[in-house]
């Protein structure tokens, strides 16, 4: 690398980039190489020059931009792009081992001519993996052990050669338009089955090239894939041009946008920026200027909540120099919001979080009364709040109402609805909720009055809900009276203002500038009014993202119903999946197959198009006769992925449907089986002890493990018996409880990364596949006393 204008005397410092490629790669090798990587990193920063770095030129890469060898130690070596006299160095690959030169050596590196970055790939090594694998399999599935012995008898030719090539529909150019890298062809057009394409996908490909494959297989039109895929790459308001090597290094596309010290930091002391990084079309979205409201939607995994950081990221940036936190970031529990903070604390530090407020609604709900001197009470938790509605129950003698639907109502509809007398309530829509006829209405409204009553008695009590529902109402009449403030500013045009906001005892103005909501489908209606009345109306004002595939807690809301309207492209879905395998996605998609969700506002929603491009392990069902078999089997199952695979106890967990299956859980791992164990609680993960997780499937909601073990999945508990009574009596309520347990099953299963085992003892719910009970593994088997050794689990182990 040649020398540059530095300090008279001094080192030459140079800025580092990191490629994602080469994040991934650091990821995928971990411990001492990530250690290795950062020194390396930290000395090349500081003094290019360094000869420690054992810098090599490899070969120019054209127009001023050169390729270079680095050892980070003995073992380990990187591969670097140097640009702008060598001021810009990006760190493309890491190699480790014996071959780590000649890996990196024979790497293929061009810019993509769609989306201009700088891309990455090995053709050789890609393309002896798919060859291999089908030389293996013969049929084209996956070997699961060491080749067989060679024999004297000649071979025969492949099944799998005389299969067409799964991309022999479309030529070379086609593929190359849409994005895939042109070296890699050749071992693409070798592919003739989905297991041999999965092998190539495990490989650190750029990932446009990722992105296209996947989609063709899943039959898209190519039409449709550069309409929802490649455009989304191309950089906007640019042309692309193949020889700006030094434009290309620094596109972001290329890269993780991270500063040098963050860089350094995931590098060497293992802070994962990688999770902060933005996939083109998210970029979008969390840079766009909307003229109002936005929406993004997308299922589990496709980087919602990354987008919604970045967004508060991009808002701060352009707010007017001060002091005063503008930007508001909410969800739905405290817990989340403490990790949303710790991942904005990542992404932009302390600086970035002087400008947020990051609480949960129900956090804001409770300032705001507080601010107001508006006593309440104390409020009563999920749990008191139904034993207080089966109180009233009783004292009225409407025994016909469970508590549950009663505390549903009160809610999201009473409250959200600001229904404050009975003509008001037997008046109201009520989209989403069961129907029933106006003389069960009566009877609500008067066991709503008698709930309200206790409530009121000393000493005085409230619920959540309430607390909500007055917080609206005082930010409502609040955000009038800024209204009217400015209507008078602008009529008399500043005249004795001052003296007016003086007398009203505060500054009159909005709450905060913009507000931004993630997890944004467990909201009620009375969140919706209060964040609406935070904010004035205007460019940027309210930006969420949720999914009603998820909604668990909440009920369905119109957003239009509370004066967020959203129109055209201020509305738009994520689909690509970056936490969880295609197998277990489809596996999770079968859960909910045939329901119908909503939009978060007036529309219906779908998966359509939803996609992983990570492959893995199939999910493993597993049926037992009774319930301790089952709950031993999965203890059996835990300590084989533990001993035999070396999976901490801390990256797997056990997800149930209510409480007591969770202690039942936990006392039979720890007490017959030895196995650490930790409950998840609403606080949800606190412990750092190496055990495993333990909750009910609410708890699982925005957590993520390596292993989940989804247990007691039986008819009769999934959904709960009790749901039964509705089938004919109710088929509204009976629908709206359905569906919630599908959501719940949906977002446990889909807290996997790498493996789902789903168990059950009886006969299978039917939300799993209709041959789960013929096709299970049995839990008999598991038991027997050779153990899981020569049992079907450790041969399905990858």
């Amino acid at each position: 690398m040649t020398q540059a204008a530095g300090r008279p005397g001094g080192p030459a410092r140079t800025r580092v980039r990191a490629s994602r490629q080469a994040g991934a790669d650091i990821t995928r090798r971990g411990g001492a190489v990530k250690d290795a990587v950062g020194v390396f990193v930290r000395r090349l920063r500081a003094d290019r020059h360094n000869k420690a770095l054992s810098l090599s030129f490899l070969r120019a890469a054209g127009d001023g931009a050169d390729l270079h060898l680095g050892r980070a130690d003995a073992r380990c070596m990187v591969l670097l792009l140097s640009t702008e006299g060598g001021d810009e160095v990006q760190l493309l690959a890491v190699r480790d081992g014996a071959f780590a030169r000649d890996e990196l050596t024979r790497l293929t590196v061009a810019i993509n001519s769609e989306s201009g970055a700088v891309e990455v790939a090995d053709q050789g090594e890609a393309t002896a993996n798919v060859v291999a694998l089908s030389e293996r399999s013969g049929t084209g599935t996956p070997a699961t052990g060491p080749a067989p012995p060679a024999t004297d008898t000649a071979p025969t030719a492949s099944t799998s050669s005389l299969r067409p090539p799964l991309f022999a529909a479309h030529d070379d150019e086609l593929l190359v338009k849409l994005g895939v890298v042109r070296s890699l062809l050749p071992a693409i057009r070798k592919i003739t089955t989905d297991e041999q394409l999965d092998k190539l996908l495990t490989h650190n490909l750029p990932e446009l090239t990722r992105d296209v494959l996947t989609a063709l297989r899943d039959h898209r039109d190519p039409a449709d894939v550069e309409r929802l895929i490649t455009s989304t790459w191309r950089p906007e308001g640019e042309d692309v041009d193949v020889r700006d090597w030094a434009g290309a290094a620094r596109r972001a596309v290329s890269q993780a946008e991270t500063d040098d010290d963050a860089v350094l930091e995931a590098l060497g002391n293992g802070f994962d920026a990688w999770r902060l990084f933005l996939h083109p079309e998210q970029r979008r979205l969390a840079k766009a200027a909307f003229k109002g409201s936005a929406k993004v939607t997308g299922g589990p995994g496709t980087g919602k909540t990354v987008v919604a950081l970045h967004r508060v990221q991009q808002l701060v940036d352009r707010l007017t120099p001060g002091h005063n936190r503008a930007v508001l970031l909410t969800t739905y529990n405290t817990n989340l919001a403490l990790e949303l903070r710790e991942r904005l604390r990542d992404l932009g530090g302390d600086e970035l979080l002087r400008r947020v407020d990051v609480k949960s609604v129900d956090v804001l709900a409770r300032e705001i009364l507080q601010e107001s001197r508006t006593e309440l009470g104390r409020p009563l938790d999920d749990e008191a709040a139904i034993n207080l509605w089966h109180d009233i129950r009783v004292e009225t003698g409407l025994l016909h109402y469970d508590a549950e639907f009663l505390d549903s109502e009160f809610k999201h509809v009473i409250l959200a609805k600001r229904c404050g007398s009975w003509d008001l309530y037997r008046r109201i829509g009520r989209t989403g909720r069961p129907r029933i006829t106006p003389p069960q209405r009566h009877e609500v409204w008067q066991l709503v009055q008698a709930y309200q009553a206790r409530l009121a008695v000393a000493p005085r009590r409230t619920t959540y809900a309430v607390i909500a529902d007055r917080a609206a109402g005082l930010e409502q009449h609040r955000m009038a009276r800024v209204e009217e403030q400015a209507r008078y500013k602008d009529e008399q045009g500043g005249r004795d203002l001052i003296h007016r906001e003086a007398g009203s005892g505060m500054w009159l103005r909005p709450r905060y500038q913009h507000v931004v909501v993630d997890e944004a489908q467990d909201l009620s209606g009375s969140h919706w009014r209060m964040l609406r009345a935070m904010v004035r109306k205007g460019p940027d004002d309210i930006f969420l993202v949720g999914d009603a595939h998820q909604r668990i807690y909440g009920g369905r809301v119109v957003l239009s119903d509370h004066g967020i309207v959203i129109r055209g492209r201020a509305s738009r879905r994520l689909t690509l999946n970056y936490r969880t395998t295609r197998q277990i996605l489809g596996s999770a998609n079968g859960l909910i197959a045939g329901a119908s969700f909503d939009d978060l506002d007036t529309g219906t929603d779908t998966l359509d198009g939803y996609r992983s491009v990570l492959t893995g392990l199939a999910p493993q069902f597993w049926r037992a006769p009774d319930r301790t078999s089952e709950m031993r089997a999965v203890a059996v199952l835990i300590k084989e992925r533990h001993d035999a695979h070396g999976t901490p106890y801390s990256a797997m967990a056990v997800a149930v449907p209510d409480q007591s299956a969770a202690q039942e859980f936990a006392y039979r791992l720890a007490d017959e089986f030895r196995i650490p164990v930790v409950p998840l609680g609403k606080e949800g993960v606190r412990s750092g002890e190496d055990a495993v997780r333990i909750g009910t499937m609410h708890r699982f909601k925005g957590l993520e493990f390596q292993r989940v073990f989804l247990t007691s999945v039986g008819e009769g508990q999934v959904p709960r018996q009790s749901i039964e009574q509705y089938r004919l009596a109710n088929p509204d309520r009976y629908r709206l409880e359905e569906q919630r347990a599908r959501s719940l099953v949906f977002v446990a299963a889909t807290r996997a990364r790498d493996e789902l085992v789903v168990s059950w003892s009886g006969k299978a719910s039917r939300f799993l596949p209709p041959d789960a009970d013929a096709t299970a593994f049995r839990a008999t088997d598991l038991l027997r006393p050779q153990g899981p050794a020569s049992g079907p689990a450790t041969a399905s182990v990858a």
